[in-house]
C-alpha cells in the first residue's frame, strides 16, 4: 500500500470490501466516563481552591481594617492627651 491509495477516499468506507463497520464499544464509553469523571473533579477541585483563597484575603482585609482602625484610635487618644496637657 501506498501513500496515495490511503488518502484516497472513494465512498462510504463501510461499503468497500474488506471493510468492518466498528464502534468504540464498551472501553471507549468506560474511557470517556473516566475522562469525564477526571474533568469534574478537576473542576470541583479548583473551585474548592479559588474560593478558599478568596476567604482567606477577605480576612487578611479585615484583619488589617481593623489594626488601621485601632492604630487610628490610638493617634487619636495621643492627640487628645497631648491637647490636655497643653491646656
Amino acid at each position: 500500500m501506498n501513500l496515495l491509495s490511503i488518502l484516497k477516499f472513494e465512498g462510504d468506507p463501510t461499503q468497500s470490501e474488506g471493510a468492518i463497520a466498528t464502534s468504540p464499544g464498551i472501553l471507549g464509553w468506560v474511557f470517556t466516563f473516566l475522562l469525564a469523571a477526571a474533568v469534574i473533579f478537576v473542576i470541583y477541585d479548583m473551585v474548592r481552591r479559588i474560593r478558599r483563597v478568596r476567604y482567606r484575603a477577605e480576612i487578611i482585609e479585615e484583619i488589617s481594617e481593623e489594626e488601621a482602625a485601632e492604630e487610628e484610635a490610638r493617634e487619636l487618644a495621643r492627640e487628645r492627651a497631648e491637647r490636655e496637657k497643653n491646656s
